[in-house]
């Protein structure tokens, strides 16, 4: 009894202490999944072709803030940076999701908010990622009894979506 309980946590710690490697040949791997040569990052405003104002620079502040929260670089001005995350915001959209049988109004609606972006090698001029089409769907409820502001639908579509994008910068799986 005494041998199976260390036996047991190490096996524990080990199962825990593990992660995906960042080169998929090598299978599971204690190092990181950030690239290693990368140690700071710049986040310029992202640039808004929607008529929604203002969502621009909230995606970049929950972006940053995704990059300050879980990865090991630093976000610094545009001069300094190893890197540099460019996006574009090129939509922003209202879907309906439910309506009301008896009138047909709106009962939940949907917010999807795409992007374009590039992460950018400074020292090389060559991109490290680069995606396009990439969007993010939330849904908020403007039916009379909840009256859930558009604010509500695009804070959650904003906060999902600069978590994906940082996830996107992760080392090539």
């Amino acid at each position: 009894m005494s041998r199976a309980v260390p036996l047991a946590l190490a096996l524990v710690v080990g199962a825990l202490a593990g992660a995906c490697s960042s080169d998929p040949r090598t299978g599971y791997a204690f190092a990181t999944t950030h690239d290693p040569h990368v140690r700071t990052i710049a986040v310029p405003i992202f640039e808004n072709r929607t008529f929604s104002t203002g969502i621009e620079a909230r995606l970049t502040e929950a972006v940053v803030k995704e990059v300050q929260r879980t990865t090991p670089w630093r976000v610094v001005r545009s001069g300094e940076a190893t890197t540099t995350l460019r996006g574009t915001i090129t939509g922003s959209d209202l879907e309906s999701i439910t309506r009301q049988r008896t009138t047909g109004l709106v009962q939940e609606q949907g917010v999807r908010i795409t992007v374009e972006f590039d992460w950018i090698d400074n020292r090389t001029g060559q991109p490290i990622v680069s995606r396009r089409n990439f969007s993010s769907l939330a849904t908020f409820v403007p039916h009379r009894g909840v009256q859930e502001r558009l604010e509500v639908g695009q804070n959650e579509a904003i906060r999902e979506l600069s978590r994906d994008i940082v996830a996107e910068l992760r080392a090539n799986w």
